[in-house]
């Protein structure tokens, strides 16, 4: 079992700037993928960044240029820093931690942002 603990969302005006972080605990292999996806209202659950344990990574295009993704394998958190906030950017953001594609995915409790115009 692997458990997720997040932190660092709030309200923050556009333009503005916030940097979430996911503690993982438990079980964690060697090769895993951390990331972040994200859920507004009304909307499907989308991917917004991710970053292997190798330090490879992709971003959703909404979001490249503008959030940056990294990680601390010793402390095992991943970071998700986000910078030129739009109010499109409001939802709950969710970590997620597996270890390859057809592999078992776990979820953090998520954290609101909020962005006001």
């Amino acid at each position: 079992q692997v458990q997720l603990v997040e932190s660092g969302g709030g309200l923050v005006q556009a333009g503005g700037s916030l940097r979430l972080s996911c503690a993982a605990s438990g079980r964690i292999f060697s090769f895993n993928r951390m990331g972040w996806y994200r859920q507004a209202p009304g909307k499907q659950r989308e991917l917004v960044a991710r970053i292997t344990s190798g330090g490879s990574t992709n971003y959703a295009d909404s979001v490249k240029g503008r959030f940056d993704i990294s990680r601390d394998n010793a402390k095992k958190t991943v970071y998700l820093q986000m910078n030129s906030l739009k109010p499109e950017d409001t939802a709950n953001y969710y970590c997620n931690y597996d270890e390859g594609i057809w592999t078992k995915a776990y979820w953090g409790q998520g954290t609101q942002v909020t962005v006001s115009s």
